[in-house]
């Protein structure tokens, strides 16, 4: 939860989720950081692939970190955000780059799918903070592609 606590501390309105077995360590960590929030957080349980109707209206910003990495989750991962964006839902996915095993792969696959129903920019090195900026580190922007009608 430390990407959507830093949020709710620049004054968004955040909702960090993750699965169940893992709420109790995110109500530690806004608890731990409550006195920096300026704006409001809450933790939910949100399993990939499962109804998102309580997060609905789509928000502004999905802001995912690190969720790329096994193979079984990506299909799931994908519904959810087809599921949870709206039009003008904006989307940055930052992950590391990692070489070992089917890594990737995974992340090619990832890629590739994605790309069926999202738009992607990625954001050059250059634009990340100096301080973080690594070379094994991306930042994508993601939004969904727009329908075109009858």
């Amino acid at each position: 939860g430390a990407v959507g606590i830093m949020a709710a501390t620049l004054g968004a309105n955040v909702t960090v989720t993750d699965l169940e077995e893992l709420q109790e360590l995110l109500r530690v960590n806004i608890e731990n950081n409550k006195h920096l929030v300026t704006g409001s957080l809450r933790a939910k349980v949100l399993k990939w692939g499962e109804d998102v109707t309580e997060f609905q209206p789509p928000p502004d910003y999905i802001l995912m970190a690190d969720c790329i990495y096994y193979e079984e989750s990506l299909e799931p991962l994908l519904k959810t955000l087809k599921d949870l964006t709206g039009p003008d839902t904006c989307v940055l996915c930052c992950y590391e780059q990692r070489t070992m095993g089917k890594n990737p792969e995974i992340e090619r696959k990832y890629f590739e799918l994605l790309q069926m129903d999202f738009e992607l920019e990625k954001i050059p090195l250059d634009k990340h903070d100096e301080e973080y900026r690594s070379e094994d580190i991306h930042i994508m922007n993601i939004h969904r592609k727009q329908t075109v009608g009858p």
